[in-house]
């Protein structure tokens, strides 16, 4: 029992249906840990262990009857921007520091329909805007593999529970990097699924046609196994695309042979770190050896897609955060004079500084004179940046290149440096620009600290970045490995 936590989600839902445990004794087991190491780590900011032991009783339940798919009864932590019945909601913000949902999030709702047990909600960047943890009103997460380090964000709460073995599983968001990168700096396979292949209904709105919910994993195998129970159309949303969900499991085992992989021309120019580059060359190098075929590829609109990002993003979170206004939930000031200084205050006070930072930015872009010389050029560089990627998918069957530029930095360094902490998602804020999923994969380390390979497909293709991550991972065991004092 006590070496649990290092088994991958199938294995531990596997166990579970053979009956070599139950689902209560698997929830005690990540609860303790998560007792003894987050007051360390900070990841979580709830943990609903009343409610975790009574899903898993009724798992239990479930399985003595021989019921309910392949999750029952596996517990998993979600990021705190899903909207959970009952539970404390915050999007790591003062602003709903007091706000407990009315509702399930179609995600929240759909994996617990599959049997999944939520043990809590984890920490990340304030309404998901960071790149490294930084800016929760709960304080930063501490990366596992150093806690000097950032883990990454903004679910670097999620990625954080996961690679300390707190939860085999977590849920998080992709609006440019927020799933792929901390999955990079914390040694996870990550998964942004395509723009509307998940709902983001009851998922708390940054930037309305860049959001997407996804996975952080030890493995693709795991990946998989959650986004078959959380992919699918929902009317309630209405970006969501109605399109049949395959099953991704069954896809995993497919040869690679043959496989033609695009290398990014762009990802390798300057701003990489050497030491990160020699260990995705040395992946992609082992599929060469599994049969696929490497193409330089080159996609010129790419470098635009920090400027383009930094305009589209904060002109979305201008007009979503507008809702915040200390009237009808949330966070309200003390003692208000009037009207005015109730919002002026209430807002003020409940806004951290990069949320400020990017609601002020968003509306001097959407301000008149400004809209058509900022925000509607950025969306004519967006379709360019798509268009690259469409010619790209022409003559190869998936992109490769580095997660991020660095391995986990330290915390505190970037912080005082809006631009320099932007450009953490120079790769990966392409992929969230053209609506297309993604994959990180851990490829190596530098010293103790986790290097990620990005695998990038197109619309709808998952299946298959899932199988091409199988298909490593079945090579190698950068995936197996636990940070010092966790295992």
């Amino acid at each position: 029992m006590t070496e649990l936590h290092h088994h991958t989600l199938a294995e531990l839902a596997a166990g579970l249906r053979a009956r070599r445990f139950s689902s209560v004794e698997l929830v005690t087991h990540f609860l303790a840990r998560i007792e003894r190491s987050n007051p360390e780590l900070n990841a979580f900011i709830t943990v609903t262990a009343e409610e975790a032991l009574r899903a898993a009783e009724a798992a239990d339940k479930r399985l003595a009857a021989g019921e309910g798919g392949p999750l029952v009864g596996v517990p998993i932590a979600h990021k705190d921007i899903f909207c959970t019945d009952g539970v404390l909601t915050t999007c790591g913000s003062r602003m709903l520091s007091n706000f407990v949902s009315p509702y399930d999030a179609t995600v929240v709702e759909r994996l617990a329909r599959a049997g999944v047990v939520t043990l809590g909600k984890a920490n990340m960047d304030e309404f998901a805007m960071g790149s490294s943890n930084e800016t929760s009103w709960y304080g930063p997460v501490k990366n596992p593999w150093d806690p000097k380090k950032v883990p990454g964000g903004s679910s670097g709460g999620s990625a954080a529970a996961v690679a300390a073995r707190l939860a085999p599983a977590a849920t998080g968001t992709d609006t440019g990097g927020s799933i792929l990168q901390p999955a990079a700096l914390t040694g996870l396979t990550g998964l942004k699924p395509t723009y509307g292949r998940v709902s983001r209904y009851g998922m708390i709105a940054f930037a309305s046609s860049l959001d997407q919910a996804g996975t952080l994993t030890y493995t693709a195998e795991d990946a998989a196994l959650l986004l078959g129970a959380m992919a699918g159309f929902d009317e309630r949303d209405s970006t969501s695309v109605d399109t049949p969900v395959p099953d991704y499991a069954a896809a995993l085992d497919q040869p690679l042979a043959g496989l033609k992989i695009g290398v990014l021309k762009e990802f390798f120019d300057k701003g990489l770190e050497e030491s990160s580059a020699t260990l995705v060359r040395e992946a992609l190098a082992q599929y060469e050896r599994l049969g696929a075929t490497l193409i330089e590829v080159s996609l010129p609109s790419l470098p635009l897609s920090v400027p383009t990002y930094y305009v589209v993003a904060p002109a979305e979170c201008s007009s979503n955060l507008s809702r915040f206004d200390g009237v009808r939930f949330g966070y309200r000031c003390e003692n208000p004079a009037d009207l005015l200084d109730m919002y002026t205050r209430s807002r003020g006070e409940g806004f951290g500084a990069e949320v400020k930072r990017r609601i002020m930015t968003g509306t001097y872009v959407l301000s008149a004179g400004y809209y058509d010389a900022y925000y509607l050029k950025a969306q004519k560089v967006r379709r360019l940046i798509a268009d690259d990627f469409v010619r790209a998918f022409a003559r190869v069957d998936v992109l490769m290149g580095p997660t991020s530029p660095t391995p986990a930095f330290d915390i505190g360094a970037k912080v005082d440096d809006p631009i320099t902490m932007y450009l953490n998602d120079i790769y990966t804020i392409g992929a969230n620009l053209a609506g297309l999923p993604a994959v990180s994969i851990p490829c190596g380390f530098v010293g103790q600290l986790p290097v990620g390979l990005q695998i990038i497909g197109p619309h709808f293709a998952e299946a298959k970045l899932l199988n091409v991550a199988h298909g490593y991972q079945r090579e190698t065991d950068w995936h197996k490995r636990i940070p010092r004092g966790y295992e």
